[in-house]
């Protein structure tokens, strides 16, 4: 799932790949350091995104920083 409550312009994405499930995963616009603006998330993405940290090392891989691809960003 792809949240993307943040504009277009952040060429970055923080990652969260389930641990229990093959490919599900969680996805936020973040910038180039990986830093999410809580602020510009829908409450149901920030709701996901507090999830997924919290749950690292149990349902969800350590995050990786991905540079976001054009089909992504339209």
């Amino acid at each position: 799932m792809n949240h993307s409550g943040m504009s277009a312009e952040t060429g970055y994405q923080i990652r969260f790949r389930s641990l229990l499930q093959e490919g599900r995963a969680l996805s936020f616009p973040c910038d180039s350091h990986g830093e999410v603006d809580l602020n510009a998330l829908t409450q149901h993405a920030l709701d996901d995104y507090l999830f997924a940290r919290a749950m690292i090392g149990r349902e969800f891989a350590t995050p990786a920083l991905l540079e976001r691809t054009s089909e992504l960003l339209s």
